[in-house]
Parts: structure tokens; C-alpha cells; sequence
């Protein structure tokens, strides 16, 4: 019974490399891989992985119209694709730090109008003091003001 070889040494149960990868590119098609989990998505290389074999092993050299196959079929379900967690991931971090950045700016846009705001005011106060100051130099008038309700200090 054991002839020392193992069972996959048998010529009729044995496929070509090429059988091999087509196996593989059929199952992560259909979402029912053997070797790599459900939903991953294809690609040249997890063909190769799904086949059994080091993603190198399978190039365009030796297997040509597979992998022109495998690309077409890439680019035509692209937007089928959900985006992967790492994908979804990045683009959460670039959304953060696109809205860390504009909360820092808009912080030193409020700081800068304070400060101005604070300027303004101060010289608001000033001119106040000027023009009490002003007023007080002013000689008494023999004047009498023609509005009846009298005459309005700022």
C-alpha cells in the first residue's frame, strides 16, 4: 500500500502549475479560497498564495494570458472592492490630522484677533483719555448751546 511517495506524486491527480494557479484564481473569485481567508481579494500575488506557491513563482513570463486575466478582472471589479481595514484606517488618520491642522490654525487666527482686539480697545481707552484730557484744557465758552437739551459729553 505505502509505495514511499506521497499521494499527490500520483500523475493523475497531480495539475500543472498553471492548472494550479487557474484553480486558485477561480476559487478567490467565487470567495471560497482554500489557504487564504474568505473575502481576500485577488491579486496576482494572492493567487500565487491561494495556489500553494511563493508569489514570484508566478510571472507574466510563464504565465502570460493568466495573469493578463487576473489584471482585467482586477481592474473591472476595482470599485466592488470594499476598502480594506488598513485602508480605512489611513484614510480615518489623514481625515484626523487634516482636522487637527485646521483647528490649530483657526486656534492661532482667534489668538491673533484677540491680541487685536485687545489692541484696539486699548486705544479706544486712550483716545477716551485724550479727549477727557482735551475737553478739560478747553477754555470756559460764553456760548450758549442752542440744542435744549444741552450739550453731550462723549
Amino acid at each position: 500500500m505505502s509505495s514511499g511517495k506521497p499521494e499527490s506524486a500520483d500523475p493523475a491527480k497531480r495539475m500543472s502549475a498553471g492548472e494550479q494557479y487557474r484553480a486558485a484564481f477561480e476559487r478567490l473569485k467565487s470567495n471560497k479560497p482554500e489557504r487564504l481567508p474568505k473575502g481576500t481579494p485577488v491579486s496576482q500575488n494572492n493567487v500565487a498564495k491561494e495556489a500553494g506557491s511563493d508569489p514570484s513563482a508566478l510571472k507574466k513570463a510563464r504565465f502570460p494570458l493568466l495573469i493578463a486575466e487576473i489584471q482585467k478582472y482586477v481592474e473591472g471589479h476595482a470599485e466592488q472592492r470594499p476598502p480594506s481595514v488598513r485602508q480605512v484606517s489611513l484614510l480615518a488618520r489623514r481625515k484626523n490630522r487634516g482636522l487637527r491642522e485646521r483647528i490649530e490654525e483657526i486656534t492661532q487666527q482667534r489668538d491673533h484677533l484677540a491680541s487685536l482686539l485687545g489692541e484696539a480697545d486699548a486705544t479706544i481707552l486712550e483716545l477716551y483719555d485724550r479727549i477727557a484730557d482735551l475737553e478739560r484744557q478747553l477754555p470756559a465758552s460764553n456760548v450758549l448751546p442752542l440744542d435744549p437739551r444741552g450739550h453731550k459729553k462723549l
